[in-house]
């Protein structure tokens, strides 16, 4: 397996084996929004769901390395402004940038 040059997490608010936070209602579409787009988009990028981020309150949240960016409140039109940065056209609006 090829390391991909970008890997996109979304979290999926799985804490202990239970669905805990408000990312998991958004956190199947978004995911697969994600994945979509990027392989649309032909840009080299993993697309995971993680566990609980512990940031509820934030949620949907996507984490991005090796960038280090983590976004909250994430929607597909997010998703695209998030994509666009991957791809060195834009950036994030900056009430979505949670950590840079």
């Amino acid at each position: 397996m090829n390391k991909p040059k970008h890997h996109i997490l979304v979290c999926g608010s799985f804490r202990n084996g239970a669905v805990t936070g408000v990312c998991n209602k958004q956190a199947a579409q978004l995911f697969q929004y994600l994945t979509e787009e990027a392989e649309d988009r032909s840009l080299d990028a993993m697309v995971t769901n993680t566990g609980c981020m512990n940031l509820c309150v934030h949620g949907p949240v996507v984490v991005v390395y090796p960038e280090g960016r983590w976004f909250k409140g994430v929607t597909e039109e997010v998703a695209d402004q998030i994509l666009d940065f991957l791809e060195g056209e834009g950036e994030v609006a900056a009430e979505h940038v949670l950590a840079a």
